[in-house]
């Protein structure tokens, strides 16, 4: 039997103090975490912009934390920490775009790239608009790709790595036949080519070019008809009444 019941009143009324002011506690960082927030200025490496129920749909970050090609939440093909900027993720946690860029000057040769791209679903990049400069050798310009719509990346990337793994061979070569079916098909091209001219190509269904408008560096302007091996079959002007 208790025989101080004040002493055992007081503790009562101290340890409900003490929870209220946890709660108090609790619910005040719950406030300032949740709260939307203002910075002047923040550093960061990568931020990962996410659903409700944590699926990402966007990934910035520098060159070292970026992810390698996700379908599905699955990486697969190359690993992360090779392109700094942004990628874009679909509703099903596939990567489906991204805005890249890098530069820089060595031994004096630049070597640059700049890259805004929307995949295919569940391919690589159907529309592109590009600047690359390979040691002097620039482009930049819209290009459309067409890709197979019956097999997805990671799938073309698992035959890939299973091709490697056979020995040379009938049955290599009939696989390697049947990988090819699946390389992207090349369909427009609109900016400015390698060489320096301003340039639109259209490519037939299996990717080879048919049809060039060109302006080139002096300034001489001609519409190209080619045949299936890239041979200028017609021209306009008739290069052969110059």
């Amino acid at each position: 039997m208790n025989n101080n019941p004040g002493k055992e009143l007081r503790w009562l009324r101290m340890s409900v103090l003490v929870n209220i002011m946890l709660c108090l506690v609790v619910l005040f960082l719950v406030f300032i975490w949740t709260g939307k927030k203002r910075f002047e200025e923040i550093d960061v490496e990568r931020i990962n912009i996410v659903e409700k129920d944590g699926s990402t749909r966007l990934v910035i970050s520098n060159k070292e934390r970026s992810p390698g090609p996700i379908q599905r939440g699955q990486p697969f093909g190359y690993p992360g920490g090779t392109r700094a900027g942004m990628i874009f993720y679909n509703d099903e946690g596939t990567e489906n775009g991204g805005l890249i860029f890098s530069g820089e000057r060595k031994d004096g040769n630049v070597t640059a790239v700049g890259s805004l791209t929307f995949d295919q679903y569940e391919q690589d990049q159907i529309i592109a608009l590009q600047y690359v400069d390979d040691s002097g050798k620039r482009r930049a310009g819209l290009i459309i790709t067409d890709y197979p719509t019956t097999i997805s990346g990671m799938e073309i990337d698992e035959k890939r790595k299973a091709l490697e793994e056979m020995p040379d061979g009938p049955e290599k070569t009939k696989a390697q036949d049947e990988l090819r079916q699946y390389s992207p098909k090349f369909r427009m091209y609109i900016g400015r080519g390698r060489e320096g001219s301003s340039l639109i190509m259209l490519a037939d269904a299996q990717g080879k070019p048919r049809l060039q408008l060109v302006v080139d560096e002096s300034g001489a302007a001609r519409i190209e008809f080619l045949d299936e091996n890239g041979q200028v079959t017609f021209s306009l002007p008739d290069s052969e009444k110059e």
